[in-house]
């Protein structure tokens, strides 16, 4: 069994049957099975189940956001949030069977056309910072392009899975259509990987288990997306509007408590900027909410483990230059405070690796050019802001930014009908959007000889 633990309070919540390989081929082979009859059923019909399920989803929000909250650590608020999020998400891909549409394509002789064709099992490899959310990403356009799925949420935090696949068996997805498989990733994930019949793997996570998957799925030529890490920059320009600045940008880190691959946390700030935005950021900070995930109030809640509690951890020694440390609860549960450290050099550890967790580090800039050149001195290239009131600059930094998402006097990353993806190593295609149900089908090409009339 696996025991689920309650981040702020260190109880077991739940235990779950743990999967291994027999279990998760005995998945792929549901999903096999079924997958021809739901590729062949009518679009508006494989469209109104979509909404059924969004629809019961939608009526468990509560009992899911609770159950989120508690087993993420997350605050309740955040937690609706992420639900409805998902919701959306299933309702926004129903309509992908009616619309995933092929070309026509003028050729002498005939008629050539294009026709969207759904893969087959679809292995997805989901994290434990925003279970239900990512899975929903992966899950909805999936299945609205006619695959079926066999889904490895993380063995941290089974329990929103298990209940969305209860919930559309319920709504009525066919038998087979959705499998979830809680287990280990090196157990569990590494056969979907490995697996005859999976056509694709879709994970996200760090980085280095990204590079292993994009290693295994060669072996059979699976198609891969891979959502990674990153290590975004925030930058914020002399001539912006430093206080609204300054109390979005903690709220760009420490979010989810700073367990979001799009956390901003590298602060990139104009010299001449920096007195006044410390300031006033310490103002947010101060006032930071840290504490029971199901308290209204709470802002910022627990990590989500021990083991991960000491890796933050590692990354502020006693001798880190901590500018600003917020507050956090004494007593049980994975507390870190949302942390500062400044002044700091790109080259700093903390500065260089993902630390997924809230503790970031402010760096000072002189000049356009050296923002881009900082901005842009990292591994990965997923998110990030620029706040200016410069509007040709704005234009600038965007253009020259490498990375996938990025926000203009915003810290807003993600929404349902946008591509979301990463740029270097932070990761291989998109999620959301008219994009990710591309990613779930193969073109197949069809040339018809009319001959002469």
């Amino acid at each position: 069994m696996i025991e689920v633990i309650e981040p702020a309070t260190e109880q077991v919540m739940a235990e779950v049957p743990e999967a291994g390989i027999d279990e998760v081929d005995a998945a792929v082979a549901a999903a096999k099975k079924a997958q021809p009859a739901w590729r062949a059923m009518a679009p508006a019909d494989r469209a109104a189940l979509m909404h059924r399920l969004a629809d019961a989803l939608g009526d468990e929000l509560e009992a899911l956001s609770r159950l989120e909250a508690r087993n993420a650590g997350k605050p309740i608020a955040n937690a609706r949030g992420e639900i409805g999020m998902a919701v959306e998400t299933f309702r926004y891909y129903a309509a992908g069977p009616e619309r995933l549409t092929g070309k026509t394509i003028p050729v002498a002789g005939g008629i050539d056309m294009t026709f969207r064709e759904p893969l087959g099992v679809i292995g997805l490899i989901t994290p434990w910072n925003f279970p239900m959310t990512i899975a929903s990403w992966k899950v909805a356009p999936a299945l609205a392009a006619g695959n079926s799925v066999v889904l490895k949420p993380a063995a941290l935090t089974p329990l929103s899975a298990i209940e969305m696949e209860r919930i559309a068996l319920e709504a009525g997805l066919p038998e087979g259509v959705l499998n979830v498989v809680p287990g280990p990733g090196s157990v569990c994930g590494q056969r979907l990987v490995e697996h005859p019949d999976v056509a694709k793997i879709a994970f996200t996570g760090s980085t280095e288990v990204g590079r292993s998957i994009a290693r295994g799925a060669a072996e059979t030529i699976k198609r891969v997306t891979l959502e990674l890490g990153g290590k975004s920059a925030n930058v914020v320009f002399a001539d912006a509007d430093l206080a609204e600045a300054a109390a979005a940008a903690p709220f760009a880190v420490f979010d989810n408590a700073g367990q979001d691959c799009c956390a901003r946390s590298r602060i990139l700030v104009e010299r001449p900027a920096v007195e006044e935005f410390m300031a006033e950021l310490e103002k947010t900070i101060s006032a930071m909410r840290v504490g029971d995930p199901l308290d209204e109030a709470t802002q910022m809640g627990p990590l989500i483990s021990a083991d991960h509690r000491d890796t933050v951890a590692s990354f502020v020694p006693e001798d880190a230059p901590v500018a600003i440390r917020g507050s956090a609860p004494d007593g049980p549960g994975y507390w870190f405070p949302p942390t500062v450290l400044s002044p700091m050099s790109n080259d700093d550890r903390a500065a260089r690796e993902e630390i997924f967790g809230p503790v970031a580090v402010v760096i000072p800039f002189d000049g356009e050019q050296e923002a881009v050149e900082l901005a842009n001195d990292t591994i990965y290239g997923l998110s990030g802001s620029v706040w200016t009131g410069d509007g040709s600059r704005a234009l600038r930094m965007a253009r020259a930014i490498e990375t996938g998402v990025l926000s203009i006097n915003s810290n807003s990353s993600v929404r349902v009908s946008t591509p979301f993806g990463g740029f270097k190593q932070s990761g291989v295609g998109r999620e959301l959007g008219p994009d990710a149900l591309e990613h779930y089908t193969e073109v197949k090409n069809v040339y018809y000889a009319v001959g002469e009339g």
